[in-house]
């Protein structure tokens, strides 16, 4: 909250202190303060209109803003991911929201204009790959911390899942942990937690989840470390939810086309034919979410991949893998073809 201090005011003030406190505000940020007692409760937001209407009410601009507040303010509770509500108030134009706590004391301030929503997710980034196939490029530097416009790979990942309101995220490392510890360190740099799972030894794309002993929120989202996408993680999340599924991943379309006819046989008998048709396949993209109590099929120090956990989902008759087709942009960045690519995409692209 200490960058929204600004917008905080004490019920105390008369309504000049709040104008002035509303014109200090830098000219992008939204016009708006929260009001609260000395004890931090929050009791209202008041706006220039707000303002506007009391002096037409005939206010004075001596008199205490108590007289001028809106006590009928949107608000979050803390703990509260409710997608639908956070549209909503999108939708109705309020983009900077208050948290309060039980006792109604602001604890948070969000602005969703920079936040996109609030994901009610654990992640965990698997960063602990040497990247032998980029080498030289990784024989002093991991291949997350390769940089791409400015910035390295894991970086991107990191400040995309911040801004879905993701803020318990785990990295796994492994190869030259050390830089990419370094780097972001506990996370509270960009205002979330950060914990590190180190492995001793590989435990494949899944194996270090065994190491994280319990999750605040029913699901968890993996991903590779040293994919490049602006995956819309909010539209990824909802889709699994309605799906009511086990688990869920994200899949790359990938189309094939015969350059020839391809004919339909029976018995050496032709029955019908597709004149250089083009098929499209779906491929892992790395990206995963899925129930957080699917961590009790991996025991701790197990080599364990993802494709394992599929396996193990589709012969089980009670639960369910589904995959959900990227339609924006996605990058393995895996071979120096890949890195290449990446570095002229991300100057075209957003993510």
């Amino acid at each position: 909250m200490k960058n929204n201090k600004q917008h905080i005011i004490l019920i105390k003030e008369e309504v000049r202190n709040a104008l002035k406190s509303l014109e200090e505000l830098p000219s992008n940020a939204i016009r708006i303060l929260f009001v609260t007692d000395e004890k931090n409760k929050m009791l209202g937001t008041l706006s220039d209109g707000d303002i506007r209407r009391g002096l037409l009410n005939g206010f004075l601009i001596s008199d205490n803003i108590s007289k001028y507040i809106n006590t009928k303010f949107k608000y979050l509770k803390k703990g509260e991911e409710d997608l639908e509500k956070i549209k909503e108030f999108k939708n109705e134009g309020v983009f900077l929201v208050p948290v309060v706590d039980g006792n109604n004391c602001l604890v948070e301030i969000l602005n969703f204009e920079q936040l996109i929503t609030l994901l009610p997710l654990t992640a965990l980034i698997m960063a602990g790959g040497r990247g032998e196939r980029l080498k030289p490029l990784t024989d002093s530097v991991p291949k997350s911390m390769l940089f791409v416009g400015g910035k390295p790979i894991i970086e991107h990942t990191v400040d995309r899942l911040i801004s879905f309101g993701i803020k318990d995220i785990y990295i796994s490392v492994k190869y030259l942990k050390e830089q990419i510890i370094d780097y972001f360190g506990d996370g509270s740099s960009k205002g979330v937690q950060i914990n590190y799972i180190t492995e001793e030894e590989p435990l494949g794309t899944l194996g270090s989840l065994s190491y994280i002993e319990s999750s605040k929120y029913k699901d968890i989202l993996v991903i590779n470390s040293d994919i490049l996408t602006n995956i819309d993680f909010e539209e990824f999340f909802t889709f699994f939810k309605k799906k009511n599924a086990t688990m869920a991943l994200a899949s790359i379309p990938y189309q094939v086309t015969i350059p020839y006819a391809v004919l339909e046989t029976i018995d050496d008998k032709v029955s019908s034919f597709s004149e250089k048709p083009t098929y499209t396949y779906y491929s892992n993209g790395g990206i995963y979410i899925f129930n957080f109590a699917l961590k009790e099929c991996i025991k701790k120090g197990q080599f364990f991949n993802a494709t394992d956990l599929m396996d193990y989902i589709i012969s089980q008759k009670n639960l369910s893998l589904i995959h959900y087709p990227v339609i924006e942009y996605w990058l393995d960045i895996g071979k120096h073809h890949d890195y290449l690519k990446a570095q002229e995409d991300i100057k075209h692209i957003k993510i």
